[in-house]
């Protein structure tokens, strides 16, 4: 069964899961999470995103942030392509390094915001990492530390989540913290990493319960929330299709948008899709590849495949595109 495409809407919550191919270490050591974190906060700033949440473990990344007008996209693109090869390069590796494609939840804010950044900041405690309140505070590779102010980590919105307990910094503090505490014998909760009716619902006994009394409700795998946010979102995802389908009425195509450049930059169909590195033909490569995310709405792999390279290719001239501009 075919994945259903990424649900990427700008200025939503998403929580973001990465994992390592076939659960393999992606942080040796701390300098490769200080690497991570660097890249990421960068990226965060440049996009305008609002981080509430992150957590890095020894073969996996949580990542609970509202993403800016680009979407969230452009963000993991640019951290995961250059966090892998600065990784291989550095432990002498070859090969993929993440699984194909990390895990995006789309999350209603008013209903799930806390408990996701509980959860996520629990990882520890619940990977045996942590054993008390106190070291959980101490502990340097989740926002958790920054909230509590034990470790500086400018990139991360710690105000607007001491703002949800209380408007006083001090007082919303020790609350956030009793309610970090609270949640130390929970365990895991399917629920919060992923979506589908029992989730949607907030649970099997809601499920039952809406069952018995003959209701209905929207939901969807890659969403977190009640059946009218889902609705919400579906709409604002068929809204997007629509634009691109006006487009794509006008005959616009990935092959009408090959021709077109490789005619106005005077090179041959031919030298781009053989793989050239010249200047020129890198610098089309690039603005197709930017055209047919943004007005066809394809995948980095349909692209790849009509400029008869790798998908890896295209994504790093996405990231040289965005630099650029």
């Amino acid at each position: 069964m075919p994945r259903k495409a990424r649900l990427d809407v700008p200025g939503a919550l998403h929580h973001i899961m990465v994992r390592g191919i076939n659960k393999s270490t992606i942080f040796d050591d701390d300098q490769d999470r200080q690497k991570f974190l660097e890249r990421l906060g960068g990226n965060i700033v440049e996009a305008k995103c609002s981080v509430y949440a992150w957590v890095l473990m020894t073969n996996h990344v949580h990542l609970l942030f509202k993403s800016g007008g680009k979407g969230i996209s452009t963000v993991m693109r640019k951290l995961l392509t250059w966090y892998a090869i600065y990784y291989n390069r550095r432990h002498k590796r070859t090969g993929h390094l993440f699984e194909n494609r990390y895990k995006s939840i789309l999350c209603d804010e008013d209903n799930y915001l806390l408990a996701l950044i509980r959860y996520i900041h629990l990882n520890p405690v619940r990977a045996g990492m942590v054993k008390t309140m106190e070291e959980l505070d101490r502990y340097p590779w989740s926002g958790h530390s920054a909230i509590m102010e034990k470790k500086e980590c400018p990139w991360l919105d710690g105000n607007y989540v001491l703002l949800q307990f209380n408007d006083t910094k001090r007082k919303a503090r020790n609350a956030y913290r009793q309610f970090v505490h609270e949640g130390f014998d929970m365990g895991r909760k399917p629920e919060l990493t992923g979506g589908g009716l029992v989730r949607s619902l907030g649970g099997w006994s809601q499920v039952q319960s809406a069952q018995g009394k003959g209701q209905k409700t929207e939901y969807d795998e890659r969403i977190l929330g009640s059946g009218d946010f889902v609705t919400a979102i579906f709409k604002e995802a068929e809204d997007k299709q629509m634009r691109q389908f006006k487009i794509k009425r006008t005959g616009l195509t990935i092959t009408g948008i090959i021709e077109r450049e490789c005619k106005t930059a005077r090179i041959s169909e031919k030298e781009l899709k053989n793989g050239s590195k010249r200047m020129i033909v890198r610098t089309v490569r690039e603005k197709i590849a930017r055209r047919g995310v943004e007005e066809l709405g394809l995948t980095s792999a349909e692209i790849a495949r009509n400029l008869g390279v790798c998908t890896s290719t295209v994504t790093r001239a996405l990231v040289r595109g965005e630099k650029a501009a």
